[in-house]
């Protein structure tokens, strides 16, 4: 069983920059296929980012292209996500889950279907 826990969460302004954190304790985390996806009040789960299992593969949703960056520390089995120019849009719980399944894939999903593993979120509110 994989356990994740966010942090990094919070508030800011319009064009400010968040720094999110997924850690686990298992060391397979640090293979798995970890994506980012995010909930705003009212609407569905969004994919935000991925990163492959191995290989470094990163993938984005349009809307956060050039602005967020998703990577991994496999010495402290975290990934982040690094948030800048945020905007209100970007205001939601944002949850990063782990493809248990796909121990050591060169690629990872993009649809919440394909993990297993989620943990609590955290809130990111980007006042105007």
């Amino acid at each position: 069983q994989v356990k994740l826990a966010e942090s990094g969460g919070g508030w800011v302004q319009t064009g400010g920059s968040l720094r999110l954190s997924c850690t686990a304790s298992e060391r397979t985390f640090s293979i798995l296929p970890v994506g980012w996806f995010r909930q705003a009040p009212g609407k569905g789960r969004e994919f935000v980012a991925a990163i492959a299992g191995t290989g470094g593969r990163t993938y984005y949703t349009d809307s956060v292209k050039g602005r967020f960056t998703i990577s991994r520390d496999a010495g402290k089995n975290t990934v982040y996500l690094q948030m800048k120019n945020l905007n209100p849009e970007d205001t939601a719980v944002y949850s990063c889950a782990a493809d248990s399944l796909s121990e050591g894939a060169m690629d990872a999903g993009t649809a919440p279907l394909g993990y297993d593993y989620w943990g609590q979120g955290t809130q990111v509110t980007v006042s105007s």
